[in-house]
């Protein structure tokens, strides 16, 4: 069998895994989330990460509800997974009740929300990427920082400070990422319109990526 049939008959979902397996690897190593998981970090990095991700998924999720009938991004459109909420509950309970009047994004953040605001407006497929990159994560390593967070800082069991980790209208968080990737392997897009979804998927881990960088300059380990 030739190559170009080979790539016709593997399902999307694992044709979009593997090829950003390097930007997520990456990602996921890097120097700031290595030291936060390794409990190297103060409760103030966790906090400060938190305030990047409410930016990010504000971003997704404020564009979502023009997004539901949409034949692209629609389908991936599923009141159960957003954050905002919980990220908010986080970051009252991290920062206390004031907690907006401090929150600032760093530029790499900046850069990332604009691309989802923009991809959400003008893109739908394009915002079905950072969908898959960000919300998939959040079921499956996002539940490691949750534990390591419990442990670190104290922070009660699926309690504030982490109910952004908690999907609590997601009673098997296994079947629904497999329903998710059958709805990547049945996305409305042509062979085409697919790569260049695979290609902003890339991009948002590489934004992802300069966010970790960019909080690792604000919370250097000192020797």
């Amino acid at each position: 069998m030739d190559a170009t049939a080979t790539a016709a008959d593997t399902p999307f979902s694992t044709l979009i895994r593997v090829a950003s397996h390097e930007q997520h690897t990456q990602a996921e190593t890097s120097t700031f989330m290595s030291d936060l998981l390794g409990g190297k970090l103060s409760v103030d990095a966790y906090a400060r990460y938190t305030e990047q991700l409410w930016f990010v998924y504000r971003a997704l999720e404020d564009g979502a509800d023009s997004l539901a009938d949409d034949p692209v991004a629609g389908p991936f459109i599923q009141p159960e997974l957003m954050r905002t909420a919980e990220l908010e509950r986080d970051l009252a309970h991290l920062r206390g009740e004031s907690w907006r009047d401090g929150v600032r994004p760093l530029p790499a953040t900046a850069a990332y929300a604009d691309r989802v605001a923009e991809c959400a407006r003008d893109w739908p497929a394009g915002y079905v990427a950072h969908h898959y990159t960000r919300y998939l994560g959040d079921l499956s390593g996002g539940q490691i920082i949750r534990d390591k967070a419990e442990k670190t800082w104290g922070f009660a069991r699926k309690g504030d400070g982490v109910r952004f980790y908690v999907f609590e209208a997601i009673s098997n968080p296994a079947a629904f990422k497999r329903g998710y990737r059958e709805l990547l392997d049945r996305v409305n897009a042509d062979d085409l319109e697919k790569q260049r979804i695979i290609d902003e998927c890339k991009r948002a881990f590489d934004f992802n990526g300069a966010v970790f960088l960019e909080l690792g300059g604000e919370f250097p380990l000192t020797a």
